[in-house]
C-alpha cells in the first residue's frame, strides 16, 4: 500500500448568506464554480484564490485539493 487514502467525494455546502447545509457529492474530474443554494437561492461563486464552491463553502475541499494541495483547470 501506498499509504495514500482516496479524496473524500461528498462535502457539506454551507450558504454564507443564509446557513443552509446540504450535503453534495463533488466531481472528481472539474471544478464546480457554481451553485445555488437549496434555501434562499443564493448563487455561490468560489471566494478569491480558490478554485470551486467546495473549497469556499464546503467541509471539505474538491478532490484534486485534496490528492495534491493544487487547485483543479
Amino acid at each position: 500500500m501506498s499509504g495514500m487514502n482516496a479524496p473524500a467525494l461528498e462535502s457539506v455546502l454551507t450558504c454564507p448568506k443564509c446557513g443552509f447545509a446540504k450535503r453534495e457529492r463533488m466531481p472528481t474530474d472539474a471544478c464546480q464554480f457554481y451553485y445555488e443554494c437549496g434555501d434562499c437561492r443564493a448563487l455561490l461563486r468560489p471566494k478569491a484564490g480558490d478554485c470551486c464552491v467546495f473549497c469556499s463553502f464546503g467541509s471539505v475541499p474538491c478532490p484534486p485539493k485534496q490528492a495534491d494541495n493544487s487547485c483543479c483547470g
